[in-house]
């Protein structure tokens, strides 16, 4: 039986549980849960007590990625390009969500968010993902009642137990929180037969979808509407995780 490697330095020792294969077959150490760790609460302290986050018109929550930072990976790589072939640079602030709390982009190199690997969607064990929903909520939550002022729209795009803790957080303070991929796409693209039946957000039905709701976006702040995206009511109910 292997036996999980302790890693040293950089902060607490992390216990390494498996590793696997990028896609160009490099490997990755995939640690335990960093949410239960002191250094990621620490760390959203800072972010929530101290840390001052400059007023934009658009707030775009994105999933965390296994790749660090998070800006390098494949998947962001890709969000990146659609976002800044619609919106202005000085028009949004990027936050990154997920098994690392809440995080300001421009933070992706602070200790310790670009000091662990961990994949939620391989986890079987149910007590972790409710610890893991539990936490989340309580960590948007804090964000979104911190950042009520200073945005004046929210994109969430997000599927699975990260989309469930948005909803969920953005109930919760009553703050409205637009969510891609709609409903409709992810039942669409939904397919019961694979590891992760929702798929991923490199889809390109839902990069097709994300494009379209952030042009709708843009639209509506240059004509000052306020109104929530077509498809993306500001107050959503659970949705499938």
């Amino acid at each position: 039986m292997r036996k999980d490697r302790i890693v040293r330095g950089g902060g607490a020792p992390r216990r390494v549980v498996e590793v696997v294969q990028d896609r160009h077959g490099n490997p990755i150490e995939i640690f335990d849960p960093p949410f239960y760790r002191n250094e990621f609460e620490d760390a959203y302290r800072f972010i929530i007590d101290d840390y001052v986050v400059a007023p934009k018109e658009i707030a775009l929550f994105l999933p965390c990625a296994v790749r660090k930072p998070y800006s390098q990976s494949p998947s962001h790589k890709l969000f990146r390009r659609v976002i800044d072939g619609v919106l202005a640079p000085e028009d949004y602030h990027i936050v990154i969500f997920g098994t690392c709390g809440t995080v300001p982009a421009e933070l992706e190199c602070m200790y310790p968010y670009r000091n662990y690997h961990y994949m939620l969607g391989k986890t079987t064990d149910e007590r972790i993902r409710r610890d893991f929903h539990r936490i989340e909520v309580y960590r948007l939550k804090g964000y979104l009642e911190k950042t009520r002022d200073t945005y004046r729209h929210r994109l969430a795009y997000c599927i699975g137990p990260f989309r469930k803790a948005m909803v969920e957080a953005a109930e919760a303070t009553g703050i409205a929180v637009d969510l891609l991929p709609s409903d409709p796409m992810i039942e669409r693209l939904y397919d019961i037969d694979c590891p992760f039946p929702e798929g991923s957000l490199s889809m390109q039905g839902y990069v097709d979808e994300f494009r379209e709701g952030l042009e709708k976006l843009a639209g509506e702040i240059r004509a000052g509407d306020t109104t929530a995206l077509e498809g993306c009511p500001e107050r959503r109910g659970p949705v499938r995780a």
